[in-house]
């Protein structure tokens, strides 16, 4: 058995080179994503730098720790504050008084030269006591270097889930097409005496083979790609400077087990349908597709596609706020995509039958096309996977996008929006001028009895003038009724109506505060409210001035306030960017990889399946059709699969973004759709014309 299968290999070298490029691929950018997500999950360890000399530091809390319920007990639950808390003057006076103290960059913590037993001592549950390592705590923004890595590893999470995905769909598919050309190998294997045992044994043997071989290969270059990536994401800013990739394993293990895994799951089903026929039927099928929707792809299929839109509407029921995420707007369409890539035999031969063409060469495209359904849908597929992820990613994140900056300028009535850091407050407004200014700020709520909800606020320092040049969503009350005493809160508060009074804590952690709502805003985008004035944001610096008239001498004031002064048209699309550069490059990874399989499967498939014609493109020059007519034929259905793919890759996109636009309306948001009819065309025409060549050379070489 051995020997036949190495024979096999050697001899069919050509028709084993995709899926082994794909196979190879697919294990390399898996093991290159893994180990790049194996160096996110720990950030470097950093020396103290500004108490390095104090062995111990005295810390004011920089948490906010409240008790919520887990079943019949209570655990404490901790979020981080925006402003850690002064360490209390009572405190530091005790302390100076037996030690000497350091300070440096403010009263948030200090340093002190004594034995950490004894602080601890006296300091008790007053204030944190920091030794050793620990000391980093007190440094500005300990936790830079944990946040940086979170969106990175979203973004390699994402892309090596995608790259998983393809390579399954692709590997399979193109494994399985390549058997089924074998029909009248294994027809004559079984007239020879082979059993269905020894086909099936052959046909996992092969693939056993090629896996071993492609996934070793694979790791190969996983090993020699992660460097790149990783010097790649630093260069582009996507990535701290100190990011490198470690020495893990464990993505070189996942990498070639997933590969091999794949090729024999590729290699199942084929096997098990060429094992059962009997000889005489072998050879029958060998020239006419029937049966090419099996039991188990058809439902398997099914249920992915059930699956699919189960979910879009349910969310969109739901929670349709999730559907603005990206994850869900990454994974998600995966399903529909899988559902209708393998139900994709039973949509070809209808889809083909509309083409309707005059001239003997457009009907024996379409004829052609819906009889050989096997070849077609091999072609149709992977198309479908390529336009289907260029049309729901790109078109989902650029939809977000754009309605979330539609929905900021249509939530202010303001003719300038200032913003900045180094805001100052104008003192002195123009004559006739209307200035609202704001400011960040956090809010902590619980929510029930089980959470700890941290909310992201705005601070609204003149309540009058930010009613005025406010549009938001109110669904009740009235914003010109907020004051100190007051909140404006959102739908998804779990205590918002009118006159209900809602506990919170300060971003300080100062608190609590009961405060009573006075206006309710729907949900939008996530960045409807709440709102509350300055005296509930201790601590919040300016960074919003939104005016209205007084001509010139408003733009002066505004432009003395150290912001940047910019229209509010202009202020929407600054603050809302078509996509930040990390969720660019992600889809772009996405796309590219997706591309590059399809690449592969269509350029293998279309070979081998126009190698093998040879026989019916000679009948065809028998019957007196020109070398040239010929060649129309073969591309033209290599163009007419392709089409087909794009179609069913933009029905798919229409049924995400549909269920997207959905959600946007269910929110209340602005609905401002886009679809990115530039990347799905350069996304199609890439695989027709990979088609097209795929397809003319073989059949060039076959009719000379």
């Amino acid at each position: 058995m051995l020997i036949v299968v190495l024979s096999g290999l050697r001899a069919r070298w050509a028709s084993f080179l995709g899926g082994f490029l794909a196979l190879a691929l697919g294990v390399g950018l898996l093991a290159t994503m893994g180990l790049g997500l194996s160096a996110t999950f720990h950030a470097p360890e950093r020396s103290p730098q500004r108490f390095a000399s104090s062995p111990v530091v005295v810390q004011g809390q920089d948490r906010l720790t409240l008790d919520v319920r887990r079943g019949p007990d209570t655990v404490p639950v901790s979020q981080r504050l925006d402003y850690p808390q002064p360490v209390d003057k009572e405190l530091l006076r005790e302390l100076r008084t037996r030690w000497t103290l350091t300070t440096s960059g403010g009263p948030d913590a200090v340093g002190v030269d004594a034995p950490a037993a004894e602080v601890r001592a006296l300091v008790g549950d007053r204030a944190q006591v920091l030794t050793g390592d620990e000391r980093r705590n007190a440094d500005p923004d300990p936790e830079r270097d944990a946040q940086a890595l979170v969106g990175l590893n979203a973004l390699l999470g994402t892309t090596g889930g995608v790259t998983a995905f393809v390579s399954v769909f692709v590997v399979a598919s193109t494994f399985a097409f390549a058997v089924a050309l074998r029909r009248r190998e294994f027809g004559l294997l079984r007239t020879a005496g082979a059993t269905p045992g020894q086909v099936r044994r052959m046909l996992l043997a092969e693939a056993t083979a090629l896996g071993v071989l492609a996934s070793a290969t694979g790791c190969a270059l996983g090993a020699l790609g992660a460097p790149l990536l990783a010097r790649t994401l630093v260069d582009d800013g996507l990535a701290p400077e100190w990011f490198a990739v470690g020495d893990a394993t464990w993505p070189f293990h996942l990498a070639f087990w997933t590969g091999l895994t794949v090729a024999l799951a590729g290699a199942v089903a084929a096997s098990r349908r060429a094992g059962k026929v009997g000889p005489t039927a072998a050879l029958r099928e060998a020239d006419v597709d029937t049966d090419v929707l099996p039991l188990g792809r058809a439902l398997l299929g099914t249920g992915l596609l059930v699956t699919g839109l189960g979910l879009l509407v349910w969310t969109c029921v739901t929670e349709p706020s999730e559907l603005l995420k990206r994850k869900t707007y990454t994974t998600l369409p995966m399903l529909l995509i899988g559902g209708v890539a393998l139900l994709s035999p039973l949509l070809v031969r209808p889809v083909a039958r509309l083409l309707r063409s005059r001239g003997a060469v457009g009907t024996l495209v379409r004829e052609n096309s819906a009889a050989s359904v096997r070849r077609t849908a091999a072609v149709a597929a992977p198309v479908l996977v390529t336009v289907a992820l260029a049309g729901t990613l790109f078109g989902s994140a650029a939809s977000v996008t754009r309605t979330r900056g539609v929905e900021a300028r249509e939530q202010t009535a303001a003719q300038y929006v200032v913003s900045g850091a180094e805001l100052r407050a104008v003192t002195g407004a123009p004559d006739g001028a209307v200035l609202s200014p704001t400011a960040s700020t956090s809010l902590f709520v619980r929510d029930g009895a089980e959470a700890v909800v941290k909310y992201g606020a705005r601070a609204v320092a003149d309540p009058a003038a930010f009613a005025e040049l406010a549009r938001l969503p109110v669904v009740a009350g009235d914003l010109r009724d907020l004051d100190d005493r007051s909140i404006v809160v959102n739908e998804e508060f779990e205590r918002h109506r009118i006159g209900e009074t809602v506990e919170i804590w300060r971003a300080d952690g100062s608190g609590p505060v009961r405060l009573r709502v006075v206006a309710v805003l729907a949900l939008g985008t996530g960045d409807n409210g709440p709102y509350v004035t300055r005296a509930n944001a201790p601590g919040a610096a300016l960074d919003r001035i939104e005016a209205r008239g007084g001509g010139a001498a408003t733009v002066r004031a505004l432009e003395a306030s150290g912001g940047t002064v910019r229209t509010a048209d202009a202020w929407a699309a600054a603050d809302h960017p078509p996509s930040s550069p990390q969720t660019r490059l992600g889809m772009i990874l996405v796309l590219g990889i997706a591309l590059v399989y399809t690449v592969i499967g269509l350029a293998n498939t279309l070979l081998m399946a126009t190698s093998v014609r040879g026989g019916e493109l000679a009948s065809l020059r028998l019957a007196g059709a020109t070398r040239a007519q010929i060649l129309r034929v073969v591309t033209g259905e290599a163009a007419l699969a392709t089409a087909i793919g794009a179609l069913l890759g933009l029905a798919v996109t229409a049924a995400v973004l549909g269920t997207l636009g959905a959600g946007l309306a269910a929110l209340s948001a602005p609905v401002a759709l886009v679809l990115p009819w530039a990347t799905v065309g350069a996304a199609a025409a890439v695989c027709a014309a990979v088609a097209v060549t795929a397809s003319a050379l073989p059949a060039w070489r076959l009719t000379r």
